[in-house]
This record gives C-alpha cells, sequence and structure tokens, in this order.
C-alpha cells in the first residue's frame, strides 16, 4: 500500500479524495499497489466530511511522515505552496499540482530538486484541467520537433466569448452570467486579464523547449475591451475572436510568446470550440497539427489529472527524466514588437477611409450593419508589431480615432 497526503481541501482536494476513495478499484489495477489518502492539510477543519476525520492543520506532520510516498499539492498560489513543495521534494516525496501559478513561476527550480532527490514533480492538472496535454507532449510527442502551440486556455474567456458571439451580449453581460453560473470569480481579473492563459502558455513553452519562461516576459492582453462590433466585424471577416495563448521557436533560437484575443478563421479547429472548453494545437514538424480538447477545469476533471499523476508517481522507481526544462536567461523570449503580424483595426474619423488608404495602402475594408459613416474597419498588412504599432499612431496623429486592434492569427 502507498499512502498519499492532499494538501488543500477545497474543490479540486474534495475531488481528489472523492476519486481515490470512490475508483480505489481502478487505481490499484493500474498502480499495482493500493493507494490511500492519510492526511488532508487545511487550516479549516471539516466535521460535516465523510473524510473529516483525515485532516490536520500542521505541515510538518506530512514532511516527517515516513509512509507518505506521494503529496497532492492543491492549495494554489505562490506561498506557502512553494515552501511546501521544495521541503517534500527535498525529503524524498513525489509532490504532484494542479498550481499552475506555482509552476509558472518557479517550476524550473522544483523539477531541478525533484531530479537531485530521485523523485517526481508532476502538474498534468496545471494546464487543461482534465484534458491531458502535460504527458502527451514529454512522452507521446517526444519524437517531434514543436513548432508552434496555440490554444484557448481559459474556459471563462472562451464561455464569455461565445455568449458574445452566439447571444449577441455585451461583454459586461455575459461576465454577469459567468459570475452567476460559477465559471468566473467575484473577482475575475486573472481570467479576463489573461493572467490565467498566460501563466499555462508559459508551463507548455517551457515543457516544449526546454527553457523556463516567466510570465513577466510574456505580453499579455485580456479580452475586457472586446465589444459586440468587433465579433460582428469578425464575422464578415470570416471568423469569430478567441483568447488565444501561442508560443513557437524563431530561427535564432529564441521563443515568440503571447496572449492574447484574436480572429480565428471559421476554418480552424479552435473556431469550433466553445463554451468552458479549451483547446490546444500542437504544431509539430512528423504529427502536423494535434488538437487537445475538454472541459479545462471543474472539480472532478482536474481531480482526474492530479490521481493520474499520483499513479505515476507510485510507479515510478526514478525521476521521469522526460519531464524537465532548465532555467533560462532574460533574453529567452523575444521582444513582441519584433515579430510580423496583422491586425483587424477599427477607427472613427471624418475622412477615416482615406486616411486608412494613406497610411497602409490597399487594405480589405470589413462591413457591418448599422455601422456609422465615419467609422471603418479593415485588416491590415503584415508587418512587424512595431511597424504597425508605428502606422497606428501615425492615424491617430491624423486625427483619426483608433477603437479597436485586435491581431489576426493563422491557426
Amino acid at each position: 500500500m502507498k499512502k498519499i497526503a492532499v494538501m488543500g481541501f477545497g474543490v479540486v482536494g474534495s475531488g481528489v479524495v472523492e476519486l481515490c476513495d470512490k475508483n480505489a478499484a481502478s487505481i490499484r489495477r493500474r498502480a499495482g499497489v493500493d493507494v490511500q489518502v492519510k492526511y488532508i492539510l487545511d487550516l479549516r477543519d471539516f466535521p460535516e466530511s465523510p473524510y473529516g476525520e483525515m485532516v490536520i492543520h500542521d505541515f510538518g506532520t506530512i514532511l516527517n511522515d515516513p509512509e507518505i510516498a506521494v503529496v497532492a499539492e492543491v492549495m494554489g498560489g505562490l506561498e506557502p505552496a512553494f515552501r511546501y513543495s521544495k521541503e517534500l521534494l527535498c525529503a524524498g516525496k513525489s509532490v504532484v499540482t494542479s498550481n499552475k501559478e506555482l509552476v509558472a513561476q518557479k517550476g524550473a527550480e522544483l523539477l531541478r530538486l525533484a531530479k537531485e532527490h530521485n523523485v517526481n514533480y508532476l502538474f498534468e492538472a496545471s494546464v487543461g484541467g482534465g484534458i491531458p496535454i502535460i504527458r502527451p507532449l514529454h512522452m507521446c510527442l517526444a519524437a517531434n520537433e514543436i513548432n508552434e502551440i496555440a490554444g484557448i486556455l481559459n474556459g471563462t474567456t472562451n464561455f464569455i466569448l461565445t455568449k458574445m458571439i452566439r447571444e449577441g451580449m455585451s461583454f459586461a453581460e455575459a461576465l454577469a452570467l459567468a459570475q452567476q453560473l460559477g465559471y468566473a470569480e467575484r473577482n475575475p481579473a486573472a481570467d479576463i486579464e489573461g493572467t490565467d492563459a498566460c501563466r499555462k502558455i508559459c508551463i507548455l513553452a517551457s515543457l516544449a523547449y526546454g527553457k523556463h519562461v516567466y510570465p513577466q516576459e510574456v505580453h499579455t492582453e485580456g479580452i475586457s475591451n472586446i465589444t459586440l462590433r468587433d465579433v460582428q466585424y469578425a464575422g464578415d471577416w470570416g471568423g469569430v475572436i478567441k483568447l488565444i495563448g501561442r508560443a513557437r521557436r524563431l530561427p535564432d533560437g529564441r521563443l515568440s510568446v503571447m496572449v492574447s484575443p484574436a480572429f480565428i478563421s471559421h476554418e480552424s479547429q479552435l473556431a469550433t470550440v466553445d463554451d468552458v472548453f479549451n483547446g490546444i494545437l500542437v504544431r509539430a514538424d512528423a504529427t502536423g497539427d494535434v488538437v487537445f480538447y475538454g472541459k479545462g477545469a471543474g472539480k472532478l476533471p482536474t481531480a482526474s489529472a492530479v490521481v493520474g499523476d499520483v499513479i505515476d508517481c507510485v510507479k515510478a522507481e526514478h525521476t521521469i527524466q522526460s519531464l524537465s526544462w532548465s532555467d533560462s536567461a532574460a533574453d529567452t523570449v523575444c521582444d513582441y514588437r519584433q515579430t510580423p503580424a496583422c491586425f483587424y483595426l477599427c477607427c472613427r474619423g471624418a475622412k477615416a477611409v482615406q486616411a486608412v488608404r494613406n497610411v497602409f495602402g490597399s487594405v480589405r475594408f470589413l462591413h457591418r450593419e448599422g455601422a456609422p459613416a465615419e467609422e471603418a474597419a479593415f485588416i491590415t498588412p503584415e508587418g512587424t508589431e512595431a511597424q504597425l504599432a508605428a502606422q497606428i499612431k501615425q492615424l491617430e496623429s491624423g486625427g483619426t480615432e483608433i477603437l479597436s486592434a485586435i491581431r489576426v492569427l493563422d491557426y
């Protein structure tokens, strides 16, 4: 029998304990031994829970118990999760986690400690919830060079955009509905401003390219400025608006990593990923495009990924060598302004159309029903982000007001 501990008894932690109990027979079959939860670490007591007698409040109990081989860290946040995880790995205990913030900021260090102590630090649940993506990247696709990763990595923002596209809701109305249904927090900033998606693409990029990508290196934009006007113009262009996290390796070895709203063609496999679902496209040299799809969050989907990692730790005799990356220098991620792009721009001015032609030359203008006469929307030619930013400033200096600027992507 292998005994484990769970740190955090919130939504995911309670799901982990429930699955270990309910699916004990199938877990035994896959792990080769019984897997039993011995401790649940939390600040609170849970007298009404059937697992209440397992709850403890002292981390040292877990750290110093030689029976505990694997610990599931589902507390969230950087501290004390980082300190606890370090101490557990150094004590020869494997750690599994759903904590995307911790992996995105400290993954290189924790993976190094796991290797030094011949244990494992696994985090399948940190990116796609119940969607398997970490294991396929470092195992199933190991023979490939990963050219690019692009994904809809946040279910809350995808739900909001889906409601705007399908039902014509305003951003504020769709956000309020997401909060009412429990898809968005009371403070939804981490979702709608792109922070959550940024952490996830950092983890995927670090694993795919072997160098740690820090969130502060990644240009990140959210969806709070998206309007129904933009949705209508995207439809006329032939697509939809999605919040996309993406990463690719440039010819000089640096990485291009970004999170932003984008026009995505109806022909893209990502265009049909709706509601709270996530979709992650991996573009590899041997397999071509592979898409992973499913619910990116939720109690049992995320708990399923955590318990899957527990089983892998129980079965592993040594550190899993393929799951690793190294720390990186400050220039791993290139300045996004040096990368090529094209934009959808919506602007307003008495002579907006002529101003656009003067600055950009021949462009494709878009149309929507009921647009004011002074409004013009179009797709820019491709240029570097810096060149396009200068052209946008040129428009503004001539008296044309920029209402929206959204990237156009090809996936």
